[in-house]
This record gives structure tokens, C-alpha cells and sequence, in this order.
């Protein structure tokens, strides 16, 4: 019988395995997240880049189910960007038109749109008509999903963005993931709990700078939970800052893998 060497059998085994790879890999899940700075994450990814983070966490969640087949899944959150802002920019074209076979895309704007975008009750609308239209050209296999806001302004403009996505999604024939009511009932548990907290440094007193200096960016004192509200939770606007936190996110990522694992399961049963 002929002996194959062992460095002979290590490189086929290496081949063997790496082809193996490469074809279980075509038939992963895509997903992406598009969004603004309550999809990115920019802060936690500073203060915690371990982690893990949204994308992180909602490929676990799914890949706790095992009849769901392997995920990626890719964050392209920006903080401030509104819709007009991702397409007039080109980051739309450079970042997300240019990505590789998507099998469904979480849209998840509105609150920068409120904020920047001229007329934007009658704009925004017109805005996601023309970023959704991209998306089936440039992704024609992907589920695209517009999702609501999170509880980042207070109920009436919330109200409003959300009532906008869900006629959008109508006139679209979209299903609407309504992330909203589950993110303001945790915020019913603790209105702060699932917020850092991010403080000018020039508003609290002189005597603490030297001290919170490695917790400063940008002139303003960074914090991912609740640590220094005991000391500095009297100030005024100390809470102000609505962005979540990690422990935000796992909310977000819960509630996504949530949603997403029945369809999942669906189309995955028609294949």
C-alpha cells in the first residue's frame, strides 16, 4: 500500500476543508442593517469595541435556532445620515450598492430626516420611495424592511416619523417592523437604563476634570450606563442623551432576531 506523506495529507485536508468552507458559505444568510447613529453605534463601539455589538448579537441570537443556516450580518449605520444625505453623498453607491448578494435589509431612518431634511413630511416619503427603488435594483433577492424608530424624540415626533415608514411600507406592499413598542416598554423598566450618557465637560464643576479626563472625547464626558449618575446625575441634561447603550442594542438585536426568524423560517421551507 502506498503512504501518502503526512505534509501530502495535511494539504489536502487544508484544501478539503477550505473548499468546504467557501461552499457552505454561498449559502449563508445576508443581512444588513441600514440606519443612522441608533443603528451604528459609534459611541459603545468606542468606549466597549469588544462588544459585542448589534450585528454581533443578532447573528448569535439567530444561530441559537438551528434550523436557521449560518448568518452575516453587516452594520452600515452612520451616525447623523439621513436618507437624501445617503444617496446625494455616494456613500450609497460606494457602501451599499457595491455589497454582495443581500438576503434582507432592515431600513431604519427618520429621526436625522426630521431633523435635516427641508419639507420633511413631504420629502422623507419621497426619500425612502427612491432609496427602496434602489435597493431592488442594485439587491432584487433581498427583503427589504423598513422598520420604525426607536423612542429617541418624544411621542409626538415619534408618532410622526413612524406614521410616514408605515405609509411608505403600505404604498410599498412592505411589511413594517414596528421596533418602537418593544423599546419603549423596556424603557419602562428604567427610563435611563438603555442610554450612555454624554456630557459636556464644561458644564460640571472644574474640580472633577483632572480625574474624568481619560472619560472625555470631544470636550464631552462619555459613559456607557449609569457609573456616574450618584455624582453627576443633578445636573441639568446630564440624561439628555437618548442614544443606546450596549444594553440598547440587545434590545434592538432581540427584537430583530425575533422578527426575522419566522420569515426566515418561511422562505427557507419554499426553497
Amino acid at each position: 500500500m502506498k503512504v501518502i506523506p503526512s505534509v501530502s495529507i495535511a494539504v489536502f485536508l487544508t484544501l478539503a476543508f477550505s473548499s468546504f468552507s467557501l461552499a457552505k458559505e454561498e449559502d449563508w444568510i445576508r443581512i444588513l442593517l441600514l440606519g443612522d447613529s441608533t443603528t451604528e453605534g459609534s459611541v459603545p463601539r468606542r468606549l466597549k469595541p469588544e462588544g459585542p455589538h448589534l450585528e454581533h448579537v443578532v447573528r448569535h441570537l439567530l444561530h441559537t435556532d438551528p434550523e436557521i443556516p449560518r448568518c452575516k450580518v453587516y452594520n452600515e449605520g452612520v451616525s447623523g445620515e439621513y436618507i437624501h444625505r445617503l444617496l446625494e453623498s455616494g456613500r450609497y453607491e460606494r457602501d451599499v450598492a457595491s455589497m454582495e448578494k443581500l438576503d434582507y435589509i432592515f431600513i431604519r431612518y427618520g429621526i436625522n430626516d426630521n431633523a435635516k431634511r427641508e419639507n420633511f413630511e413631504k420629502n422623507f416619503p419621497a426619500d425612502f420611495h427612491l432609496l427602496l427603488s434602489r435597493l431592488r435594483e442594485d439587491h432584487p433577492d433581498a427583503l427589504l424592511i423598513p422598520t420604525t424608530v426607536i423612542p429617541f424624540s418624544n411621542e409626538e415626533v415619534s408618532a410622526k416619523i413612524n406614521k410616514l415608514v408605515r405609509q411608505v411600507a403600505e404604498k410599498e406592499k412592505l411589511e413594517v417592523f414596528d421596533l418602537y413598542p418593544r423599546y419603549a416598554a423596556e424603557l419602562e423598566k428604567g427610563y435611563h437604563m438603555l442610554n450612555y450618557r454624554r456630557y459636556p465637560l464644561e458644564k460640571i464643576p472644574k474640580q472633577h476634570h483632572e480625574w474624568l479626563a481619560p472619560r472625555v472625547t470631544g470636550g464631552r464626558v462619555e459613559v456607557m450606563d449609569n457609573e456616574l449618575d450618584a455624582l453627576f446625575g443633578h445636573l441639568p441634561g446630564w440624561f439628555g442623551d437618548r442614544h443606546p447603550n450596549l444594553a440598547g442594542y440587545n434590545v434592538i438585536a432581540d427584537e430583530t432576531a425575533k422578527y426575522l426568524t419566522p420569515i426566515l423560517k418561511k422562505r427557507l421551507a419554499k426553497k
